[in-house]
């Protein structure tokens, strides 16, 4: 890439973010130019403000307008303006930019997510609850703004590469590492703690996510995602666990051929094909040494003790509002667990509960054509999550242990 690229990283302070910035920076350092347009945190000021020191955006927006004093103490006589608040974060995401990287996570993420790619801006895609709360309400706009969605998640950003024109396709495949408790016994994982549930074996991530892939949420997500994304059933997409994390997504053919992508498990690689594509970008990634890793190993997920994939496949067969009530009751009921409000397994069985009280509901029909439905429904699966927590804490057997 040898020509200037304008981005903006929204959720520049998490994970993710953090990663985009060091992309950047190696790719500066090495002579292919990015300019930063606008960048956006949730409540980090510190953090934001040392980013914008170095990258030097037109704008650095916190979402907590309580941290607004601060943000602008640290950036005086910078030349950067600061904002805060949801009003400013639309704004700064409406500024033009070659790339958008949408690393907010949570709902919290889709306003601005929209209103980037409304403006025109070519979307890369970290966060997965935009497609999976508003997919059809994203691709609709994104197709008549004449946007590309360009993956950052290293599994679609893997289905991405392998599709090719993706004629004759069969079926995917998603991997999931298995998280910490991958091994563990379910009466271990029923008295699994917040920090225990939050140390991923092999990916650096924020609290939330970490705490998803421990449940296997974070695939069940994704597997929405993937179906939306690329258009394709989700019956037809598969997970399988794979401790390495290696291969992170396979496309399989009606020939009988299977492409995979693999690499190391580092963010950094989807992330660079993401804002340099069509090119690649040098990275400081570790290349991979198959003959030092000698082994890759697969298997299918147990359901008996991860209940969150049956869980996405029931949710999307709901229609268009069931991946909404699946994604707020999950970061409902995640929230209660780092809180020290539920156990471990309450995530999952609170979350079919959720989807099972949603299914009978009068909203079980919306059909999710605006942000304002979205909404709603988003603030209906947080509190049906919230109502069956306060009902039965810690029945931690899934639903039929609740219902007993």
């Amino acid at each position: 890439m040898s020509v200037s690229r304008r981005v903006s990283i929204f959720g520049s302070t998490g994970s993710v973010g953090q990663s985009a910035v060091d992309v950047i920076r190696h790719a500066n350092r090495e002579g292919r130019r990015f300019e930063v347009a606008a960048i956006a945190s949730g409540q980090n000021a510190a953090a934001l403000a040392a980013q914008a020191i170095e990258l030097k955006p037109e704008i650095a927006v916190i979402a907590d307008e309580a941290r607004l004093p601060e943000l602008r103490d640290r950036l005086a006589g910078s030349g950067i303006d600061c904002a805060a608040g949801e009003a400013a974060m639309v704004e700064a995401a409406t500024r033009p930019c070659d790339r958008f990287l949408a690393a907010i996570v949570g709902a919290a993420g889709l306003r601005s997510t929209m209103a980037a790619v409304n403006a025109g801006n070519h979307l890369a895609l970290a966060n997965k609850e935009s497609l999976v709360c508003a997919g059809t309400i994203l691709i609709e706009a994104a197709e008549r703004a004449g946007v590309s969605i360009l993956p950052v998640d290293s599994e679609h950003s893997a289905i991405f590469q392998c599709l090719g024109d993706g004629r004759a396709l069969e079926k995917l495949t998603l991997t999931a590492s298995g998280g910490p408790f991958r091994l563990t016994p379910l009466d271990e994982m029923a008295r699994a703690t917040p920090a225990q549930a939050a140390a991923h074996p092999k990916w650096s991530m924020g609290v939330k996510i970490s705490i998803d892939s421990a449940t296997l949420m974070n695939k069940a997500l994704e597997l929405i995602e993937a179906a939306i994304l690329f258009k394709i059933g989700a019956e037809r997409i598969d997970v399988l666990v794979h401790p390495q994390s290696i291969v992170h997504g396979m496309a399989h053919f009606a020939d009988g051929s299977v492409i995979a992508q693999l690499g190391a498990p580092d963010m950094r690689t989807p992330i660079s094909l993401a804002l340099g594509w069509p090119d690649r970008i040098e990275t400081t990634v570790d290349r991979l040494d198959l003959a030092q890793i000698g082994q890759l190993d697969f298997g299918p997920v147990d359901t008996s003790r991860f209940q969150s994939i049956e869980l996405a496949r029931h949710a999307f067969s709901l229609g268009p509002a069931g991946p909404v009530i699946l994604n707020s009751a999950n970061e409902s009921a995640v929230s209660a667990f780092v809180g020290g409000k539920c156990g471990f397994l309450d995530i999952g069985w609170a979350v079919e509960a959720a989807l099972e009280r949603f299914s009978s509901s009068e909203f079980a029909s919306t059909k999710c054509t605006t942000l304002e439905e979205v909404a709603f429904l988003d603030q209906f699966g947080r509190r049906l999550a919230g109502e069956v927590l306060k009902q039965a804490p810690s029945r931690a057997g899934g639903l039929s242990a609740w219902k007993a």
